[in-house]
């Protein structure tokens, strides 16, 4: 980093972290930031990929062992057609250490809520994680990072998930409906100062004190939406006590909640609660301090609701009424052929539903639920979507092509080479070989599905998602999963 660090921060880590532990941090801060990546569990185990096993893997990131891998260097994600298809999810190393919060404290299926999601890199994470039964709402209130969001969760490809664009008091009307809420808040970002120097540049103690109340009042506002007994994963990417430490002890004294620890290898580098008992007790807290741990700033606690907090769970007639509601859009709406729901590899265990012009497959057990959803707050996803409708024809979404339930014997599929794969991502028109049946072709790169065309004959139209198309031309000297066998250094 070039930004000279604010000397007002200078003073205040010093105080917090101790003169020889700042600098570490501050030596830590000339070095360049790492890069790692995290795997689709649902999807490279279909394609044969581990961590180990990525080009330029560089050791596994220790707390997201089997899944975060760190890399030498960044290669060209984007030009990557693994990384469109969901197989993989670039992230911060540090912010996997959610995983360790999640395996140890959540033991069943549980109805999770990520209030602050975009750009994705937790709900994924989350949904990678969560037990079998379990329904994840990845939220965001900024409707610009909204939309990457549903990009990142469609790309991921699992069907038991929601995708709002609400803000934390909306939550509130859903009344103890959440077993778990993930709260990774904005922040003053001191975390980052060695990726971003724009959050140097932005950093003052009014902004951090600022942030610190704004953090308060998002989870004043959210807290009834949460079960009692249910769990706060509260998490930053800033070091300072004000939105840290203090807030978790404000988080148990003001709202009721217990504060829980999370087992951490010695080796990891991990610091714990940086004040001292008398200041804010002595419960557990984690710190990931670039110079300490090999990632970027990163702050995370776990808390248990108090038992005792008055709340009403949606009673029986909220979930039969959000059925009926279901039901009768059902009932207004233009049939969706059989042959439609036979494009999941389990249409049994799935509600169709209509959905704007099209429909959408939702789980049985979630349908209820998610009607509830519907009627608080803005839901943008929900579900698989399935088809819409266009003309006479009924045509297979994108999000149908990346998810796990799709069944891939329902459509002719053509695998193919790189250059064709990223022709695709670019919403190129495609030829496909002449003896390709006509209709609805899914195309497919290393065994993954990359979406769908439509065959015509001499040519096929790209059903590429037009807001998702790659853009540059460039095409890099390797990717993370390189395997094609091609001079990946010719342009097209």
């Amino acid at each position: 980093m070039t930004q000279e660090i604010p000397q007002e921060f200078r003073d205040y880590a010093c105080r917090l972290l101790g003169q020889e532990h700042y600098d570490c941090f501050a030596r830590a801060l000339a070095e360049p930031p790492s890069v790692s990546v995290r795997l689709n569990p649902f999807k490279a185990a279909r394609v044969g990929l581990s961590p180990g096993g990525l080009h330029g893997a560089d050791g596994p990131v220790p707390w997201a062992s089997g899944e975060g891998c760190y890399l030498q260097g960044r290669p060209s994600f984007t030009a990557d057609p693994l990384f469109h298809a969901g197989a993989y999810y670039v992230q911060e190393a540090s912010s996997m250490f959610l995983g360790q919060a999640l395996r140890q404290h959540v033991s069943g299926p549980a109805v999770v809520l990520d209030l602050c999601a975009a750009p994705g890199g937790k709900s994924t994470h989350i949904r990678s994680l969560l037990p079998e039964g379990s329904l994840l709402v990845s939220n965001e209130p900024v409707k610009a990072r909204a939309q990457v969001l549903l990009e990142n969760m469609t790309k991921w490809g699992y069907p038991d998930v929601a995708v709002t664009n609400a803000y934390p008091q909306d939550f509130a009307r859903l009344s103890s409906f959440f077993d778990v809420l993930v709260a990774d808040v904005p922040c003053s970002g001191e975390g980052m100062f060695r990726k971003e120097e724009a959050a140097v540049e932005g950093w003052s103690m009014d902004n951090v004190l600022m942030c610190r109340d704004r953090q308060r009042a998002i989870l004043r506002d959210v807290w009834p939406a949460l079960k009692p007994g249910g769990l706060l994963v509260y998490s930053t990417c800033t070091l300072n006590a004000y939105e840290d430490e203090e807030n978790v002890a404000w988080v148990a004294a003001e709202l009721g909640a217990e504060v829980l620890g999370v087992e951490v290898a010695p080796q990891w580098g991990v610091v714990g609660n940086l004040l001292p008992p008398d200041a804010a007790g002595s419960f557990p807290a984690y710190h990931f301090i670039p110079g300490f741990t090999r990632g970027e700033g990163f702050f995370l606690a776990v808390l248990r609701k108090s038992a005792d907090a008055s709340s009403s769970s949606m009673g029986a007639s909220g979930r039969g009424a959000g059925r009926k509601r279901a039901v009768a859009r059902q009932a207004s709406s233009v049939a969706l052929p059989k042959s439609c729901k036979a494009w999941l590899a389990h249409p049994d265990g799935f509600d169709f539903l209509p959905d704007g012009d099209g429909w959408c497959a939702v789980r049985s057990a979630f349908a209820s639920r998610l009607e509830a959803l519907r009627r608080a707050v803005k839901v943008w996803q929900y579900g698989i979507p399935l088809a819409v409708a266009k003309g006479k024809d009924w045509q297979p979404t994108q999000a149908l092509a990346l998810s796990t339930e799709l069944s891939l014997p329902a459509f002719p599929a053509v695998a193919v080479s790189y250059s064709t794969a990223v022709a695709y991502l670019r919403k190129e028109t495609l030829s496909l070989p002449s003896d390709v049946p006509r209709g609805f072709v899914l195309l497919t790169f290393q065994g993954l599905p990359l979406g769908f065309v439509k065959n015509i004959g001499g040519r096929a139209n790209n059903l590429y998602p037009q807001e998702w198309k790659i853009r540059s031309s460039h095409i890099p000297e390797f990717t993370v999963c390189e395997n094609t066998g091609e001079d990946l250094s010719v342009n097209d």
